[in-house]
């Protein structure tokens, strides 16, 4: 089709002469105020259009209407390639990429839910004592006073007030000082003493001290002195004061503070930082608001009991070499009769306990230091415990610490368990829940517990709590809509999914409100289950409603299908693809000959399950229990494709990626993450390998690229050191290396790009006069591998170098499976910055494919599917198959129904979410999904086939 513009017609954001990155000098309008779906292949331009086009001006606008003062302190943004873009918005992205990894952001602190809650207990909550459990008083100073008159009228009374409360010391000084003051009597540990020179306690033990103010018998004619009294006493005690009835020696406590009348004990009035695990005055003391401390791993510190200490037995001394530490243990060992063959688990009970927490007895050890000079030393072992926490005090250095935190594991606090704040924050109650309990519930509790609480609360605390409640039930509305219903608010913000993190931004949005605004979203349904997708659809009508216009880039068939407005790239990706293909509603599009039309009308099709039989091999998991899971038992069957489904939040990536990954890696690689609790995992014995491929990004630099990431660009350095030309220079590997000195062109420094910085304007990138953009000298350069130099090599396509290297089995076998997931397109330098999501998964994925298999691998893929279209799936699928035709096993997290059709077995998880979920629903073949009533996942497979019936 043509890319001219349509005639101009009002609510059209223009797009004239759209060039970055592959986008083909593409003109396109989008109607405003709609909800606009960019699809096409991966790597065809969507994110180009969208990001790097749309909201990279939307950007560059906003910072230039600051003053040109304000920009030189902020920078500067560049200026997209593009020629005009008309009737632009204000511009809002929400993408993947933005997760928090802070570990004191929560779910609660991003969607403010938590901030209200704070407000919430801070304005309307009821203390009680972490002593007695009572509730807490908290009196003003005439209220003391007439309860005293009214309650010990005529009633022999002593009038103290706290100075000292559980705390050690001799206390001379303020004995002295209240000496000086004219006070006569103190209460020293529940005993009435005469103030005099000298006194003093026990400096070792703690010690209750309250002096004496006054003693009489309160009634209305001494009422002016008994408030004189109660005033000095509250003065003294800062607050607080104590009434001791002498007849009976018992002792009542008052206070302007909240405090507890049997105990004693008062609190500070409560601010809302008090309930902030981020403030000192919330905080756990123990933890820091961490919920977790660490703790020695010894399982990390001795992994195999059965090595002696010469072969690496002591992990963090690891194996034996001629050293001060090996020298020290083998003088321990004349002591406690061990040598360095002895394995670990022959070490007797003082033996190891001196290894591992030091030794006092003098040892005498010998320190040789070459030429026949050595030394003798007599000294204590510090013990290997010792010395590994001593390198995690704040004077240690960076890299030393991280080394001493390999062998440590965090564990709940036991001060806190886990909650983050301290114990006066954790009793201050609404209803019968503190503010951590509430934080623990998942989004549809904390909803019942939000919509059942009036009845609870008192006419003053529903007058206080109006206003705030409605904030708090407004976002639990919205975070419910997105389908987040199984999230807690305490739960940690980097353990969030780039799908959940970006719901959870789309939620916050349309909290806000906001009109007008152009919001760019990157594949909000990655992550959520099929049951989920209209609520999500749903919302971005609402945001669409609002008066807002709405792009999303995204391959969801029901999303493309509910925009009013499509537009399809290609017609293939990077430089065959940044042309638009076709453009209008919905049926339009179907109604094209497109890639994409031929997958909605059902031409073309994912290829269904081929009903393997597998090898007969099983790997069983038994009793899996983390977060979520109830106990449970599954088998994955070997040799063939196994697909874990059930809805977001029910416990998928608990029992694959963070219980039996971690366990085959740790078997397989002696890897130091821990699993998650279970019981028993058997049959992995059949396997040799596990390969894990998930969705972290390949790279963060520009220098980072396909080649330097899948390793080929090794093999290719090598191959252009070995040449006649190289070795007569003398050049090694490295000399083809561009991110180090040797060969690569030092006026740019191997980038190939020189930045011109220009104040108030954006920095300017300009090919290097030097190398012309080939980022090597010319000596370099002028080394030739069937007439390409090394430059030359890096501009290549895959494609091209398929052909190029086919005599080169190291690089072809590299690059082909680069080709075979679908990459050929890429050229093998290209910026790993510049590569879609999923492009980098797949980059990802042809590296891991690229290694030797043995036939008895196992494969565990997360949402492969992540930003690919249908036609990538399908190449995807085709790989997959022949890694499992070759006997491998493949487990993949998927959504994707096409994945789910293809696979071999099924487990299915749920019923729903969060503590809803972790329960096995279904497992087994693909066929008895359709007739398990209680599966959500089946409903949906079953609709599906059904749809594919009619299509054909």
């Amino acid at each position: 089709m043509s890319d001219s513009v349509t005639p101009l017609e009002d609510g059209f954001i223009e797009i004239f002469g759209a060039r970055e990155h592959n986008l083909r000098n593409i003109n396109v309008n989008i109607p405003r105020n709609k909800l606009v779906v960019i699809t096409g292949l991966s790597g065809s331009g969507k994110s180009s259009l969208a990001f790097d086009t749309l909201y990279a001006e939307g950007q560059r606008r906003y910072m230039e209407s600051f003053s040109a003062y304000a920009r030189n302190f902020l920078g500067n943004l560049k200026r997209p390639d593009v020629d005009k873009i008309n009737g632009l918005s204000p511009v809002i992205s929400i993408e993947q990429k933005t997760t928090n990894t802070n570990p004191r952001s929560t779910v609660g602190t991003v969607t403010e839910i938590y901030d209200f809650l704070r407000l919430l207990y801070a304005r309307a909550g009821e203390a009680r004592s972490y002593v007695t459990g009572e509730k807490m008083i908290q009196h003003t100073e005439p209220e003391i006073t007439n309860r005293i008159l009214e309650e010990y009228k005529g009633m022999k009374i002593s009038i103290l007030a706290p100075m000292v409360k559980g705390r050690k010391g001799h206390y001379r000084e303020l004995f002295q000082q209240l000496m000086q003051s004219g006070y006569l009597k103190v209460r020293i540990d529940d005993e009435l003493v005469e103030l005099k020179r000298g006194l003093q306690t026990d400096r070792y033990k703690t010690h209750d001290i309250e002096v004496l103010i006054d003693r009489l018998q309160p009634s209305e004619e001494i009422y002016e002195r008994l408030q004189n009294s109660v005033r000095s006493a509250l003065d003294k005690g800062k607050g607080s004061l104590m009434i001791l009835i002498e007849d009976q020696q018992t002792v009542r406590n008052y206070s302007q503070l909240l405090i507890c009348p049997t105990s004693g004990i008062s609190y500070q009035e409560p601010a809302p930082n008090s309930f902030s695990f981020n403030s000192p005055y919330g905080a756990c003391k123990k933890c820091n608001g961490l919920g977790t401390v660490p703790e020695i791993d010894m399982k990390a510190i001795i992994p195999d009991k059965k090595l002696t200490i010469k072969k690496g037995g002591l992990s963090p001394v690891g194996s034996y070499k001629d050293n001060w530490i090996f020298r020290q243990l083998e003088a321990l060992g004349k002591h406690y009769d061990f040598n360095l063959n002895t394995p670990v688990s022959d070490l007797s009970e003082d033996a190891l306990k001196a290894i591992l927490y030091g030794s006092e007895d003098v040892l005498n050890v010998n320190r040789n230091y070459g030429d026949g000079f050595s030394h003798n030393y007599s000294l204590s072992f510090e013990g290997i415990i010792n010395f590994i926490t001593s390198r995690l005090d704040d004077d240690a250095s960076p890299a030393l610490k991280k080394w001493a935190q390999s062998f440590m594991s965090p564990i709940e606090c036991s001060d806190c368990n886990g909650s983050r704040l301290n114990r006066e924050s954790l009793h201050f109650f609404i209803g019968d829940s503190n503010i951590a309990e509430v934080a623990s519930m998942d989004i549809i509790e904390l909803n019942q517990w939000v919509e059942q609480l009036d009845p609870k609360l008192s006419k003053k605390q529903k007058l206080i709590a109006q206003e705030i409640l409605k904030e708090i039930k407004k976002r639990i509305k919205f975070l419910l809509d997105v389908g987040l219903d199984y999230i807690s608010l305490n739960r940690s913000s980097k353990s969030l999914s780039g799908g959940e993190s970006q719901r959870i931004r789309l939620a916050t949005q349309i909290g806000s409100q906001l009109v007008g605004v152009l919001y760019i979203l990157d594949e909000p349904s990655i992550g959520l289950h099929q049951r989920d997708n209209m609520r999500l659809i749903n919302s971005l009508h609402e945001l669409r409603d609002s008066g807002n216009s709405v792009i999303v880039v995204e391959h969801d068939k029901d999303t493309i299908m509910n925009a009013d407005y499509v537009l399809d790239l290609g017609p293939g990706a990077g430089l065959h693809g940044g042309k638009v293909m076709s453009h209008g509603l919905p049926s339009d599009i179907k109604n094209s000959d497109t890639l994409t039309a031929k997958y909605l009308t059902g031409k073309m099709q994912i290829p269904n399950s081929r009903k393997l039989k597998g090898n007969k091999q099983e790997l069983k998991v038994f009793g899996a229990s983390g977060n979520n899971l109830k106990d449970v038992d599954v088998s994955i069957p070997l040799g063939s494709l196994t697909v874990v489904t059930g809805v977001s939040g029910s416990g998928k990536s608990t029992l694959i990626n963070e219980t039996l990954y971690p366990f085959l890696a740790n078997h397989f690689y002696h890897s130091s993450v821990k699993p998650l609790p279970f019981k028993k995992i058997q049959g992995y014995e059949e396997l040799d390998k596990v390969i894990e491929v998930d969705q972290s990004p390949i790279g963060r630099t520009p220098r980072s690229n396909p080649a330097t990431y899948t390793g080929v660009f090794t093999d290719i350095r090598n191959l252009f050191a070995q040449l006649p030309e190289a070795q007569i220079r003398g050049y090694k590997p490295g000399s083809f290396s561009f991110n180090v000195k040797g060969g690569r062109c030092e006026n740019c420094q191997g980038a190939g790009m020189k930045t011109i910085a220009m104040n108030f304007l954006p920095d300017v990138y300009v090919p290097c006069e030097e190398c012309g953009g080939n980022r090597y000298n010319s000596d370099i350069l002028a080394v030739r591998y069937k007439g390409k130099s090394i430059s030359d090599v890096l501009n290549m396509s895959i494609d091209h170098a398929c052909e190029f290297f086919e005599s080169i089995p190291s690089i072809f076998n590299k690059l082909k499976t680069l080709k075979e997931v679908g990459l050929g397109y890429l050229s093998i330098g290209q910026q790993s910055t510049t590569l879609s999501g999923g492009e980098a998964q797949r980059v990802k994925l042809s590296t891991e494919l690229s290694k030797r298999d043995t036939g008895n691998t196992i494969y565990i893929l997360d949402e492969p599917t992540t930003g690919l279209h249908f036609e990538d799936v399908r190449i995807l699928m085709n790989v997959l198959f022949k890694l499992i035709d070759k006997g491998n096993t493949v487990l993949i997290i998927e959504h994707n129904l096409d994945v789910i059709l293809a696979a071999d077995y099924i487990i299915d998880l749920g019923p729903e979410g969060g503590r809803r979920g972790g329960e096995i629903v279904y497992q087994g073949p693909l066929d008895g999904i359709v007739k398990c009533k209680d599966s959500i996942t089946g409903q949906f497979v079953k609709k599906e086939i059904e749809e594919r019936l009619i299509l054909n």
